[in-house]
């Protein structure tokens, strides 16, 4: 966030400011030192960043981002090869609002860089964003559905772009220079906070706004005199429209009782295994947490270890609220481990890890991170996950890379975008099996299960209930590769071949 400091020369910033405005002529270079010397009297502005002070208050979830100097102080996310990098700032509870950010992007390739509005969880939100096809395209997305409200041609897509994104409640529309470029109906949650955004590509970011919509930012900004940077747009003005900085709000994603001692991150005590046959029917309670404990490293299980019900958070290297998919998980299973009654709750990190066979028996997440558990084991490796349940779940709840069958059971699961993933796009494939019984799903929720058929995965499906959404693709079918590229689906619905369940299995509430 960029604050006036007393020891600042205002002369030499009135000659930056009049230097960005070139030739605009006497009355705006005079309009432009009015601007400066004047303190800011507006109260509407909600957020602003321009990075003279680092970026510390963003939540970053993929990528590699710092700031960086390219003129002035800017926000550089440099990985080209994550697929999606986002940083975060602002409230969750904003709703009608308009966010605004330079951006410029530095390799696009095939992806794509962009500012979005109402991002209710990483993979929730509404974006404006420059893409490689040289367009400005206005999204909405919810997990790995990305749904195009609008588009439009931009001219040099990598050199410098103000782009702006208005939400007010189902109407979202979005500038770029100025101009608007795309409008639609937005039919995603209607609070949320800011983000920056990359997908396969490295750029940069400055000049960050949040105004309520009806209200114009003060061009007695503070910003106003940062200088722009070196090869701004012909048609941009973004120093002029940057509001103060004194009213920049903080995250609201503090872990609970982060005072709490990092020591307490020792595994649970060991225990006899549970028999298979003790899981509990599915029913709506959840579990209470009988205790906190942070976890600030992963926390190593071999044998069978009993956690009480204590619920298990994610804190200092674990404790961002990104959802970032290479992030460390909260816990990591030796082949053959029984992690059973622990809760983990926000952040969550990336969940579980099980390197092979393992059995997660009433496990409880109440806030899922990028995954609730991901399976790395081989081609005999063996999963269970008995009873427990996952909410809040931006795209999928269970990962699965490895190869070997995930049996899922006797769980519920509610506000998700996938209960089962076979990964569509890792460096190594394999043919993989899962198997759903007694399971109830509580919309808001996208599909139950996704494999990829070109692999020879499997889907054997039983006993689910669907609680609030009269439809549901149960299993999806896809063609998954080995190139990182986003698989192609290419069906749903039972075949008795991949997808094996008949429509009786299956109850709509």
């Amino acid at each position: 966030m960029r604050h006036a400091k007393p020891s600042e020369n205002p002369g030499r910033r009135r000659r930056r400011l009049v230097t960005g405005f070139g030739a605009a002529g006497a009355a705006g270079a005079v309009t432009a030192l009015v601007a400066v010397l004047v303190p800011s009297a507006s109260a509407s502005t909600l957020f602003s960043d321009g990075f003279e002070d680092g970026a510390g208050g963003w939540s970053k979830s993929g990528g590699t981002w710092s700031v960086v100097s390219d003129g002035s102080k800017v926000y550089r996310q440099a990985k080209t090869d994550s697929e999606l990098a986002r940083a975060f700032a602002g409230e969750t509870s904003w709703s009608d609002y308009s966010v605004q950010a330079r951006v410029k992007a530095l390799d696009l390739g095939k992806g794509l860089a962009g500012v979005a509005a109402r991002a209710s969880g990483s993979s929730t939100m509404y974006r404006l964003a420059l893409t490689g096809a040289g367009k400005a395209e206005l999204q909405a997305v919810k997990g790995s559905t990305v749904t195009v409200l609008g588009a439009a041609a931009v001219a040099n897509p990598t050199a410098w772009h103000t782009l702006k994104v208005d939400v007010a409640g189902t109407a979202i529309t979005g500038y770029v220079d100025g101009a608007k470029v795309a409008s639609g109906t937005g039919s995603l949650a209607g609070t949320g906070r800011i983000g920056l955004v990359t997908s396969y590509a490295s750029a940069q970011f400055d000049d960050v706004a949040v105004n309520p919509l009806g209200t114009t930012p003060s061009t007695s900004s503070p910003a106003a005199t940062k200088p722009p940077a070196a090869s701004p747009t012909a048609t941009k003005s973004p120093a002029a429209t940057k509001p103060p900085t004194a009213t920049k709000s903080p995250t609201a994603t503090k872990s609970p009782t982060a005072t709490k001692s990092p020591a307490a991150t020792k595994p649970p005590v060991a225990t006899t295994p549970p028999a298979a046959t003790t899981s509990p029917v599915v029913s709506g309670a959840w579990p209470k947490a009988t205790g906190q404990k942070p976890v600030t490293a992963t926390i190593p299980i071999s044998g069978t270890v009993d956690g009480g019900n204590v619920r298990y958070f994610g804190s200092g290297a674990l404790g961002g609220d990104g959802q970032d998919e290479g992030q460390d998980p909260l816990f990591k299973l030796a082949d053959g481990a029984v992690l059973k009654n622990v809760i983990l709750g926000a952040p969550a990190a990336d969940g579980i890890h099980c390197s092979g066979s393992c059995t997660l028996q009433n496990v409880w997440w109440e806030n899922v991170g990028e995954d609730a558990a991901t399976f790395k084991g081989g081609a005999s490796a063996k999963y269970i996950v008995d009873g427990g349940g996952a909410r809040s779940a931006d795209d999928k709840v269970f990962q699965h890379n490895g190869g070997g069958t995930l049996t899922i059971r006797n769980f519920q699961v509610a506000d998700f975008g996938k209960l089962y993933r076979s990964c569509g796009n890792c460096s190594t494939q394999h043919k993989r099996a899962v198997v759903v019984q007694n399971v109830v799903a509580t919309a808001p929720a996208g599909s139950l299960v996704g494999i990829n058929a070109n692999f020879g995965d499997t889907a054997r499906i039983s006993g689910v209930t669907v609680v609030g959404k009269k439809k549901l693709d149960i299993c999806v079918r896809f063609t998954g590769n080995n190139t990182g590229k986003e698989p192609t689906k290419i069906g749903t619905g039972p075949d008795g071949t991949n997808c094996v369940y008949n429509e009786s299995d299956i109850t709509f509430k």
